[in-house]
């Protein structure tokens, strides 16, 4: 079952990218304009919305998925034709994000992911790194066809007057939270402990000459890179936190770096070797022990803010600024939880982390919690307390008190009217072959307009 889950969470952000160990014959089956439609692409893609399904799915939506692929290809070849550009910074910054999910997912463990695809990270960044830049050239295609459709009013009013009254959707309870956050601060003695063990190890390797990777295995708390004796692969700059960076940069092909802090702890640095402005280091990271007192203390802190926001010696908004962790993304949006299905602040309730969901079930609007623990995505402990800052009953739709969401659905009908015709307009003046196994597909009627059938 984790298995699975982890597979769908892949796909869905990796966008169609392959690692599985599988041998497929391979063969070009259609022809976009210079973009080439390949077998495995469209058998990947129904091997996946096969596996959504319970009992599959039949054949002939090949077809469907074919279409959809060509109409990617379609955008792929047009981007290229207008010359838009999408940089090897931009393709290195999401590639990192997308892996680092996946990961995060598999709690760190890199002996899981290698197991999982067959693969090592640098072998699977490799494979995917030419599609992910077709992609992002897709995304960034599409966005221009797109940025100028908006709505009017009263086009919002048309598209709801045009659903049924017995179909109005029912919406679901819906919540905004805020949250206050800290994270415990390790006391002097256990941050002086640590500093001294990475010191001692420090002097292991430089003075006795003991082999880094094998110290790295044997006592780094990056259990991701642990386990490869610390390497931490070939990387760009901005890929590390400022001052793991600066140390490095610092460094001569070689070198090792004194014992750095960092938000994550103590490093020890080696740079293996540079090209231009990436690194290839490997790092020993000792970790300070957060104790009971620590959390303790963190606590007690949390809900003494908690005490002055309910006496109103403070508001929330001035709470958040001066006292939550800076690093979590509701501290730049006055402590609003943002909900990364819809990027807007709104969740239906049950939709909510668990700890929240049951926080805030039987508290009042406005009302803030006591303090409670949570894991980070790295799995760091932190504390939150958490206002309930809206709820709303459940109801059926209606523009009094919708209007954002239907305005939403508005706009992505009229984006689809418009993608469809502008695919429609591109189909006419663009060179297309289709391998002949597919001119039954009705899908693909106006596809085949024009197209010179493979024989």
């Amino acid at each position: 079952m984790k298995n699975s889950i982890i597979l769908v969470f892949t796909f869905l952000l990796m966008a169609q990218f392959s690692f599985s160990q599988g041998v497929v014959i391979d063969k070009v089956i259609s022809k976009v304009g210079g973009e080439l439609v390949l077998l495995s692409e469209l058998e990947e893609q129904f091997a996946y919305a096969a596996s959504q399904k319970e009992g599959g799915i039949p054949p002939e939506a090949k077809c469907v998925i074919l279409e959809q692929i060509l109409a990617q290809k379609l955008l792929l070849n047009q981007s290229r034709l207008d010359s838009i550009e999408v940089s090897e910074d931009e393709v290195e910054t999401q590639m990192n994000a997308r892996f680092d999910r996946i990961l995060q997912m598999m709690g760190g463990d890199v002996t899981q992911f290698e197991s999982f695809y067959g693969q090592s990270i640098p072998q699977a960044k490799e494979t995917m790194r030419a599609e992910l830049k077709n992609q992002l050239l897709t995304d960034r295609m599409r966005s221009e066809v797109l940025n100028s459709i908006n709505v009017t009013p009263s086009e919002v009013k048309a598209f709801f007057d045009r659903i049924p009254k017995d179909s109005l959707p029912y919406f679901s309870s819906e919540v905004e939270v805020r949250e206050i956050v800290m994270k415990p601060e390790v006391n002097a003695e256990q941050d002086r402990l640590a500093r001294e063990k990475l010191e001692d190890i420090r002097k292991r390797v430089i003075e006795g000459g003991e082999d880094f990777a094998d110290l790295a295995r044997k006592f780094s708390d990056d259990p991701g890179s642990a386990r490869l004796g610390g390497d931490l692969g070939m990387t760009k700059r901005g890929s590390f936190v400022p001052e793991f960076e600066a140390a490095a940069y610092n460094l001569k092909n070689k070198d090792f770096s004194k014992v750095i802090k960092s938000e994550f702890g103590y490093h020890f640095i080696q740079l293996l070797e540079r090209r231009g402005n990436s690194i290839y280091t490997r790092h020993i990271l000792i970790k300070p022990e957060i104790t009971e007192a620590d959390l303790e203390l963190t606590i007690q802190r949390l809900d003494s803010v908690r005490m002055l926001i309910a006496s109103d010696s403070i508001t929330f908004s001035v709470a958040v600024k001066r006292y939550s962790n800076d690093k979590v993304q509701s501290y730049n949006n006055d402590g609003l939880i943002v909900n990364p299905q819809s990027n807007n602040a709104i969740f239906e309730q049950g939709d909510l982390d668990t700890d929240i969901y049951f926080t805030i079930d039987s508290m009042e609007v406005g009302q803030v919690s006591a303090p409670f623990m949570y894991l980070d995505p790295r799995g760091e402990q932190l504390f939150r307390i958490v206002m309930l800052q809206s709820r709303t009953k459940p109801h059926i739709a209606s523009l009094a008190t919708d209007y954002s969401k239907i305005q939403k659905a508005a706009v992505n009908e009229k984006k689809s009217e418009y993608i469809t015709n502008w695919v429609d307009d591109r189909v006419e003046a663009t060179f297309i072959d289709i391998d002949k196994e597919y001119i039954g597909c009705p899908s693909l009627g106006k596809w085949l307009k024009g197209t010179t059938i493979k024989p």
